[in-house]
C-alpha cells in the first residue's frame, strides 16, 4: 500500500490515472499527448503506476497498452476507507463504473500464497462462496465443458460459460454470459482469463475481462475489484470481507 500512496502523490501520475479513466487501453503515444513533458517523462511515471499495480500492460502487436487497474484502490478502500465513509465511497466507486467505456478490462493482484493453493480457489465452490458474492462454481474442468456459477441453496444461477483453455495451476480461460437480470442478458457472451504465475512467496493473479461489447452494462465486469479483493483477503487471512454486496447470496 505505500507504493500505491506513493504513487497517488504525484499530481502528473493521477493525470495519467484520470486518462486511463478517461479511456482504457491507451498507448504511450496517445498518453503523452495530453501531458507537457518529455516521452521519456511519462515512460518514467508509467513505470512508477505499474510498480505500484495501479497499470497492467498488455502488448499487442508493436504496441504497448495501458490499463488501469482499480484493484490495489479497492484493497486501500477496503482497509482504510470502507469502516468510516462505505455509502459515499461506493456511490463514487458506482459513478467510476458508470462513466467508463470499456472493451477490455485487465486487473492485476498480488496474493501471499501458492499456484496450487490460488487455482483452487478459482476452481473449488466452496472456497469461491466465501469471496464471490456468495456463489460457487461447477464444472468438470475440462476444455469444452459447462461453467456454471450460482449458489445451489438458494436456488440462483448468475452465470453460465464453457471451458476454452485449462492448463493448472497457470492460466484458465472460460466464456462468461451473465444471467442475474434481463439487462446483463443482453450483453451475450464475453470472455474471462485467469493467469497466475508465482513470484517468490506469492502469485501474480492477472485477470482480463475481454470481448466486451463498446459501452457494455457496467454490472457485467464492475464486481471483479471486490472479487478479487475477497480472494487475496482469504487466502492470506482467512477472513470474510463484508463490504456491500460481498455475500449476497450467504
Amino acid at each position: 500500500m505505500d507504493d500505491v500512496f506513493r504513487a497517488l502523490a504525484d499530481p502528473t501520475r493521477r493525470s495519467l490515472l484520470d486518462e486511463l479513466f478517461r479511456e482504457d487501453g491507451q498507448t504511450l503515444s496517445a498518453l503523452e499527448e495530453g501531458l507537457p513533458m518529455t516521452r521519456f517523462g511519462v515512460m518514467k511515471h508509467l513505470k512508477l503506476l505499474e510498480e505500484a499495480g495501479l497499470v497492467v500492460t498488455k502488448r499487442v502487436g508493436r504496441e504497448k497498452q495501458h490499463f488501469l487497474n482499480p484493484v490495489p484502490i479497492r484493497l486501500v478502500h477496503d482497509r482504510w476507507v470502507s469502516k468510516y465513509a462505505v455509502p459515499w465511497v461506493s456511490g463514487l466507486s458506482d459513478l467510476k463504473t458508470r462513466l467508463e467505456t470499456p472493451m477490455e478490462k485487465v486487473y492485476e493482484i498480488y496474493i501471499k500464497t501458492t499456484p496450487e493453493k490460488l487455482w483452487e480457489a478459482l476452481t473449488t465452490t466452496e472456497i469461491r462462496q466465501k469471496y464471490h458474492f456468495g456463489t460457487g462454481i461447477e464444472s468438470t474442468w475440462e476444455v469444452g465443458a459447462r461453467v456454471e456459477i450460482g449458489n445451489a441453496q438458494h436456488g440462483v444461477i448468475i452465470g453460465d460459460g464453457e471451458v476454452l483453455e485449462l492448463e493448472p495451476p497457470k492460466r484458465l480461460v472460460l466464456t462468461m454470459n451473465c444471467l442475474w437480470s434481463d439487462d446483463v442478458k443482453a450483453e451475450g457472451t464475453t470472455r474471462v482469463t485467469y493467469e497466475i504465475s508465482p513470484v517468490g512467496d506469492s502469485c501474480r493473479l492477472v485477470l482480463t475481462h475481454d470481448q466486451l461489447r463498446e459501452g457494455c452494462n457496467e454490472e457485467v465486469f464492475g464486481g471483479w475489484p471486490m472479487i478479487l479483493s475477497g480472494l487475496k483477503t482469504w487466502l492470506e487471512s482467512g477472513q470474510l470481507l463484508t463490504t456491500p454486496g460481498s455475500l449476497m447470496y450467504t
